[in-house]
């Protein structure tokens, strides 16, 4: 594990200089390293992806406790130093770290093979200008990640964990929740990071949960929740007339998925967003309601994680 005069001199050594556009705030503080490592709730031996190792503050610490690493670094300077540093720990007398850690130059946002063994946990200090989008879609492309433990921002971690109808609630609320249950798992000080960030950090712990069982295809559901909170005070029935083809259609929909067409999105669960996707792709000019109600109506019999249906005057 990397102390601060370590990363001191590595970063002299290197001659970083921590680039705001790439997200480089460094974590310094061992005891918060482990305190990310014990979070994780890794498995003995368990393959990890991480994405933005920097340093290998954190990097050292999953391999120290028995973890592979699969590090996904987009800093070519930083990727290739990244071994040499862990190889220097190995000839420190610990155990050899260097054979269990994979290192990748690559973007996160873009890379679509981690290698074999695929890993089963992400453990990440995200880059926060673009942590929703890289956890989204590593959820979305790797499906063989089971849990996560993530540092984000605090307020993205807030709207990451966030209940249907409360303040913090919205489009990540929603996409998260399609893919894992997630919860907070603790705050992290700025004085943790090198440099220091002007905003402040938390943990996310996320566990992988089936997709709800009958839900449409995932781009399908995410277009209703991107249209239902692009007009985030408006009712559903305005927010969705331009996806339905006007309000009336859009209402027909609504009504077949059970749901009060003068609601808000952000008092629906990701289960109603798959419920109400149904009914709004089987909408026809011929007869809006018939189908609809029947494939919405069966989505909801098949069960899913959350489905508080509502009614007029629920909200």
């Amino acid at each position: 594990m990397l102390t601060p005069t370590d990363v001191r001199e590595l970063v002299a050594e290197l001659g970083v200089r921590p680039a705001k556009a790439l997200g480089q705030n460094f974590v310094v503080d061992p005891s918060q390293v482990r305190r990310i490592v014990a979070a994780a709730q890794l498995a003995p031996g368990e393959r990890v992806a991480e994405i933005g190792p920097g340093l290998g503050s954190l990097t050292l610490a999953l391999l120290e406790a028995g973890a592979s690493v699969t590090a996904v670094e987009i800093d070519p300077v930083l990727a290739v130093a990244l071994p040499a540093t862990v190889g220097r720990r190995t000839e420190a007398g610990q155990t050899a770290l260097a054979e269990r850690l994979t290192v990748l130059n690559a973007d996160a946002l873009h890379i679509a093979d981690l290698g074999t063994p695929e890993p089963t946990a992400l453990v990440a200090n995200l880059p926060y200008n673009v942590a929703t989008k890289v956890l989204l879609r590593f959820m979305e492309r790797f499906p063989s990640i089971r849990r996560a433990l993530v540092m984000v921002q605090a307020e993205v971690a807030d709207r990451l964990v966030a209940p249907p109808g409360s303040r913090t609630y919205g489009i990540p609320s929603v996409k998260a929740a399609w893919w894992a249950s997630a919860r907070l798992a603790g705050r992290v000080p700025r004085s943790a990071f090198f440099p220091v960030p002007r905003v402040d950090s938390a943990l996310v712990y996320l566990e992988r949960c089936p997709v709800p069982a009958g839900a449409p295809p995932r781009a399908q559901v995410f277009a209703v929740v991107d249209a239902a909170f692009a007009a985030r005070r408006k009712t559903l029935r305005a927010a969705l007339a331009g996806l339905a083809g006007g309000p009336a259609r859009a209402e027909a929909a609504l009504r077949a998925a059970e749901i009060d067409p003068s609601a808000r999105g952000e008092t629906l669960a990701v289960t109603d967003f798959a419920r109400l996707a149904v009914a709004l792709a089987n909408l026809d000019a011929d007869g809006a309601g018939d189908r609809a109600t029947a494939s919405a109506g069966a989505l909801g019999a098949a069960g899913g994680r959350q489905t508080p249906r509502r009614g007029r005057g629920d909200t």
